[in-house]
């Protein structure tokens, strides 16, 4: 059994400094981001019950972890069979217990039970990257669809395929996948089971990078991690609460940016982010000559010998 009681899911923490400086987590994440790996190699990372609510505690820990600030699921690296962000639920997996699979309401409300961890992964406040790298079908598809940003491989097939199995994606893949390719596309992957590949993806709006397997895709997947872990924490809290969730109805979207603002502009990163463009500080480059050694002008500061500083957000 791994960290804190999870047995699906493997966690790869930033370091974590206290008010002093001082560390009091060591971590082994090089950036203000956090990963989460579905580890269940032997089965395809298949999805079971225990694993999604896994996820979703974990996610809860991270909300309140200020050396966090953006999360990456994926499926393990560490592959057995076939690399797989997640092959779909775990049909030997067993429903609630209590839950009898030939009473409707029953399944309904297995469903219902489902769902709360799906809209919370969703629902999530920090920047959320699904790293496709292989299969991420059924369940795993859905997972796929309650993240804000998603990176695939070029080995990478996502799809619903339950029809195949006289069932369907009721985890929230119609929903949200009509919500995000469009009707015809949505009606086109689920009526038919068919995977796409991961080019389609992105040509389909569903991916928003792709990368070939391996250290490419690897690259790319900590470049974007690192970048949301420096970004503005709170501006990109509500811009995410108004993409995701102000977008259903419009007027409610507009008053969601208003209020949204007000809450942003009080935040350290905001007035940080003002205070730097007004800033100017010394040209790195020519070390604020303006100039090099051979008396040709710094095409940097361009002579200036000072530059606008970048702001320094701290996710507050």
């Amino acid at each position: 059994m791994s960290e804190k009681g999870f047995e699906h899911i493997k966690i790869d923490w930033p370091t974590k400094l206290d008010e002093q400086g001082e560390v009091i987590r060591e971590g082994t994440v090089d950036g203000n981001y956090a990963v989460i790996a579905i580890n269940r190699p032997d089965r395809l990372n298949a999805l079971t019950e225990q694993t999604v609510s896994e996820i979703s505690r974990a996610l809860r820990m991270m909300e309140i972890d200020g050396s966090v600030r953006a999360v990456v699921l994926r499926g393990t690296k560490d592959f057995t069979k076939k690399p797989a962000f997640s092959a779909g639920a775990d049909l030997a997996g067993a429903f609630s217990p209590g839950l009898k699979p030939n009473v409707t309401w029953h399944m309904a409300l297995a469903m219902r039970i489902r769902h709360r961890d799906y809209d919370e992964i969703e629902q999530f406040s920090k920047p959320l990257i699904a790293a496709v790298d292989g299969f991420a079908l059924g369940g795993g598809c859905e997972l796929v669809l309650c993240c804000d940003i998603v990176i695939v491989s070029d080995r990478t097939k996502i799809g619903l395929p339950e029809i195949n199995r006289g069932i369907f994606p009721a985890n929230g893949g119609v929903t949200r996948m009509a919500e995000r390719i469009g009707t015809n596309r949505a009606l086109r992957m689920a009526m038919f089971g068919e995977p796409i590949d991961g080019q389609t993806a992105v040509d389909w709006g569903l991916a928003s990078w792709i990368a070939p397997a391996g250290e490419e895709f690897e690259k790319i997947v900590h470049e974007k991690a690192k970048w949301f872990g420096e970004a503005p924490t709170t501006a990109l809290f509500v811009i995410k609460k108004c993409v995701k969730f102000g977008t259903r109805d419009v007027q409610l979207g507009l008053i969601m940016e208003q209020m949204g603002f007000g809450i942003n502009q009080v935040s350290h990163d905001a007035k940080e982010g003002i205070m730097a463009f007004n800033r100017k500080v010394k040209c790195p480059k020519c070390g604020g000559k303006g100039k090099f050694e051979d008396g040709t002008q710094c095409d940097v500061c361009k002579g200036r010998r000072k530059i606008k500083d970048s702001p320094h957000f701290k996710g507050m």
